[in-house]
């Protein structure tokens, strides 16, 4: 049900909700009733779909088509696992437990939802999301009217940041606002506009007077474990409020491709090549195999000598600035170089922007965009 989505965070929010349903349903058809009628995991969905006015009626279509969906699984097993003789008793016991179950559960999620719709309608939150959405999707607006609406000027420089949080921790909103606001500042951003959106994310926009060419990984500040950071550059005005917000999109869509460990920060105009060759993932792909060949395999030694070439040509193929960034003997550097050229099977200096282009592209999404190891053509590659 496409009308359901939202991306990466309202996904992890029905998956829990629809797997803590499911595991509550099989409790019950084994008979071993769970502790309370529905988990509040299951009805964490329902808040964030009034937040993001999917209509209750598509809500409730979801509850429907996940209970047909259970309920002929349920009975397919039920055929294989059952004696033919006690088979109907089965199946008439298996209808009447779902049926009392998905109706309890619609009823509750009705009333989940509609308790949340009421507060978010009346809060100043709504309206300060309604009118960021609003920007963001090209309307046009009154400059003035939504410049009070925000209580933050349009008519400045803005940085706009992306934070969210892996859905596991369970953080609180005021870690992820904490942070956010801690990056923004740490970027000379004053004010902030700080928007959650759902369960796990937060947009935030600051206002900065720092030329775009220094806003970089430069900036020595590391968000909390667990929390990451999609940043844009710093962009003026209205269209400057969206254009920086999308490139922190199109950070984010990267960083959940190859997800860094621990909390990061990304920059947009530290990954600006790879996010525009990476529109189109396919073709990245291709890409990447075309230019890098058998050094293109997602192996922990193929990294290695990715790392050392990417080095190698970022500084003018100076083997002792290649050693000392990457800590190693020149000598280190001189094999590694040799070997992965080698790999490449063509000479890097007749496509040298191509295959630092395709390094790159490596470097950031990883595995999303290299060869597997487990396939009969890679074993070679993989023995590097």
């Amino acid at each position: 049900m496409p009308e359901l989505g939202g991306g990466p965070d309202p996904f992890e929010t029905l998956r829990m909700g629809t797997e803590s349903a499911v595991l509550h349903a099989l409790l019950l058809l084994a008979q071993a009733s769970p502790s309370a009628a529905i988990t509040d995991e299951a009805l964490l969905g329902g808040r964030e779909f009034a937040r993001r006015r999917v209509g209750l009626g598509s809500v409730l279509r979801g509850i429907r088509l996940g209970h047909a969906v259970l309920a002929h699984s349920v009975m397919e097993a039920s055929r294989e696992l059952i004696p033919a003789s006690e088979q109907a008793e089965e199946v008439r016991r298996i209808s009447d437990v779902l049926f009392h179950f998905i109706d309890e559960f619609s009823s509750r999620m009705t009333d989940e939802y509609l308790a949340e719709h009421d507060r978010w309608v009346t809060s100043g939150a709504a309206a300060r999301e309604e009118a960021v959405r609003v920007i963001i999707k090209g309307d046009p607006v009154q400059e003035e009217a939504v410049t009070r609406v925000l209580g933050y000027r349009l008519a400045a420089r803005h940085l706009g940041a992306i934070t969210w949080c892996d859905s596991h921790l369970g953080l609180p909103a005021t870690d992820l606002q904490q942070a956010a606001s801690d990056f923004l500042a740490g970027h000379g951003c004053h004010p902030h506009l700080l928007i959650p959106v759902g369960r796990t994310g937060l947009w935030g926009w600051g206002i900065t007077s720092t030329e775009t060419s220094r806003l970089s990984q430069d900036v020595p500040w590391r968000p909390p474990a667990g929390i990451h950071i999609a940043c844009g550059s710093a962009r003026d005005g209205l269209e400057g409020f969206r254009r920086t917000h999308r490139e922190a999109e199109h950070v984010a869509r990267l960083m959940r491709m190859n997800p860094p460990g621990g909390g990061a920060a990304v920059h947009y105009r530290d990954i600006d090549v790879t996010a525009l060759l990476c529109s189109d993932l396919n073709a990245a792909r291709r890409f990447v195999k075309d230019e890098l060949g058998a050094l293109a395999v997602d192996t922990p030694h193929g990294e290695q000598l990715r790392s050392t070439l990417r080095q190698y040509l970022s500084c003018e193929r100076s083997l002792a600035t290649a050693a000392a960034r990457l800590h190693v003997a020149r000598n280190t550097v001189t094999y590694r170089v040799k070997r992965a050229q080698e790999l490449i099977g063509h000479d890097v200096s007749s496509r040298l922007l191509h295959v630092m282009a395709a390094l790159e592209v490596a470097h950031v999404l990883g595995a999303t965009v290299l060869e597997p190891t487990g396939k009969p053509g890679q074993r070679a590659a993989a023995r590097l």
